[in-house]
């Protein structure tokens, strides 16, 4: 939960953070499956009127408005934290490209060309996995004709 003597924004991120976590869990679904049921309880008490529709419809729109933004919130931290861990990986593995750091800061059409490329990588070794699979093929067939003369001539002797 927040604490009091951090910024605006830190405690901000962390309420967002916090309402993210208790919101998506079986108990907050619970609990609001538990409002609906009181409300939907009381219809017949308040007649079905139009009040008794009007607190349903207007707190299901207050809550889902501010749960927008706290979540989105939420999100763009931990988007932003996986990209600087694989940032981190990137930057460590001698054999990956650096330029794929920061590769979000990319237009729209810069992002479908790189993944472009990569596709085009990507059938590349497919192609190539399957050449070699088909040598390695060959050679454990050839393999067993070997193995069947051996087996055959050490038979015959």
């Amino acid at each position: 939960m927040p604490h009091p003597g951090r910024p605006l924004q830190d405690r901000f991120g962390e309420a967002a953070t916090w309402t993210a976590h208790v919101s998506g869990n079986r108990w907050a679904f619970a609990g609001a499956l538990g409002v609906i049921a009181v409300w939907a309880a009381l219809g017949p008490f308040f007649r079905y009127s139009e009040n008794w529709q009007l607190i349903i419809n207007t707190g299901t729109t207050i809550v889902t408005f501010l749960m927008v933004f706290l979540i989105q919130n939420a999100q763009n931290r931990e988007s932003k934290a996986i990209h600087l861990k694989l940032d981190e990986l990137i930057r460590s593995i001698q054999q990956a490209d650096n330029a794929m750091i920061d590769v979000e800061a990319l237009s729209e059409s810069q992002l479908d060309a790189l993944g472009r490329h990569y596709h085009d990588l990507a059938r590349q070794v497919d192609a190539g996995i399957g050449a070699v699979q088909r040598e390695v093929l060959q050679v454990a067939q050839r393999v067993e004709r070997v193995e069947r003369r051996v087996a055959e001539e050490g038979g015959e002797g």
